[in-house]
């Protein structure tokens, strides 16, 4: 009687395990369905590849998966225009600029040498 619970024990725990790694593989795929991911049939397939692969795929699943979000894309942009980004830039080096030219010229007015020149 023994041996058959035990049998049934065996094939219930590897039954778990092999639904288990399953359901482990189809984490990217249920991401990118959550995402709304226009590449959600490819991540599915590369899923299953990866389990044939020794899983060497899944970790570059879960990060193809989380990239893209609807709101937002693929989120290396922020919506505006590479040329908004550009003008803010000049805008940014003007007032550095601005501020190096101020500090220089505080540096060699007359009153700052002569505060150095008494030990202040």
């Amino acid at each position: 009687m023994l041996d058959y619970f035990a049998l049934g024990l065996l094939i219930f725990v590897g039954l778990v395990l092999f639904y288990g790694i399953l359901m482990l593989h189809d984490i990217p795929y249920n991401i990118a369905v959550s995402r709304n991911h226009p590449h959600q049939d490819a991540i599915h397939a590369t899923a299953w590849v990866s389990m044939f692969t020794l899983h060497v795929l899944w970790p570059f699943l879960w990060i193809w998966a989380t990239l893209y979000r609807e709101d937002r894309g693929w989120g290396f942009s922020d919506g505006q225009s590479p040329k908004n980004h550009v003008v803010h830039l000049e805008q940014q080096i003007t007032d550095l600029q601005q501020r190096i030219e101020r500090l220089e010229e505080t540096a060699t007015s007359p009153k700052a040498s002569a505060n150095s020149e008494e030990g202040i």
